[in-house]
């Protein structure tokens, strides 16, 4: 491996690191190949997540360059490009976003099709709701919402898990899957969302609707798992359930989050099973 190809590594398990608690303990214990592969996956969704999310770029702004990324990923990489369209934002956006083009590069070559398809789908799928500003009117609102910015995390990674050792799942728990992490998140953060004027719950609903909303996910989440085979990529998709279900539990018992000492105790016990 070249000197560049490791330093690329070790920036993308770094980044990795830095942007996600939930997801870097389970892709850092994949096998190599898989692990690269996730992580790039990971890093070009959390990419354009970080635009969506953006607490200073107008709303215009945000959905032009969703885009215009959506386009360029559904034509041959062109790195050049991308580093174009970031340009007049090189000064506000973060790393993990102006260097979308490196983890891409990351990607072994017979699957980054797919990461980019999946990634180019969500950056026109957050596009279109930046521009509602997030006017999320009914369950149905809220199911295309959640599945652009998260149950197409779950196809992706059904990709992945094919391509890899033909490991079959099914598309529609797949995207529960995402869905059921996306909802914990949305609970999680609820006071958060408010408070930038943002609120993810359809009209009428009360905070027990959105907990049986993730609860129904979660359990199709669970039945997602009956299909892996013992091994690496169960570890992976357990690991997160695991958490949103502790985080669900320890949201209904009035706290924040879950502690560290928890999320540690959880990851334990899921490894240990295997």
């Amino acid at each position: 491996m070249s000197e560049e190809r490791i330093n690329l590594h070790r920036d993308a398990s770094d980044m990795l690191k830095a942007t996600s608690r939930t997801f870097y303990i389970p892709i850092s214990l994949l096998s190599p190949g898989l692990r690269e592969t996730v992580t790039s996956a990971y890093l070009c969704m959390r990419a354009i997540d970080e635009i969506e999310d953006h607490p200073e770029l107008h709303v215009e702004s945000k959905s032009n360059l969703l885009r215009s990324i959506s386009q360029l990923l559904q034509k041959p990489f062109n790195n050049s490009e991308l580093k174009e369209v970031f340009h007049p934002y090189n000064s506000s956006l973060p790393d993990v976003t102006l260097r979308l083009g490196d983890w891409i590069k990351l990607c072994p070559p017979t699957i980054v099709e797919d990461v980019l398809n999946a990634t180019s789908t969500m950056a026109k799928g957050m596009a279109d709701w930046v521009l509602k500003e997030w006017q999320i009117k009914s369950e149905e609102d809220l199911n295309q919402y959640t599945y652009y910015v998260a149950g197409l995390v779950g196809v992706m990674l059904s990709d992945i898990w094919k391509w890899y050792d033909d490991t079959e799942t099914d598309e529609s728990l797949a995207i529960a899957f995402g869905r059921g992490l996306q909802s914990v998140n949305i609970l999680r953060n609820r006071a958060e969302d408010l408070e930038r004027g943002v609120d993810f719950f359809p009209d009428g609903w009360e905070l027990e609707d959105m907990f049986m909303y993730a609860r129904r996910n979660l359990a199709f989440a669970d039945v997602y798992l009956e299909n892996i085979k013992p091994g690496p990529i169960l570890n992976f998709c357990k690991i997160p359930i695991a958490l949103a279900h502790g985080t669900l539990d320890a949201l209904t018992e009035g706290k924040e989050k879950m502690s560290r000492t928890a999320v540690t105790e959880i990851v334990s016990q899921v490894v240990s099973k295997q």
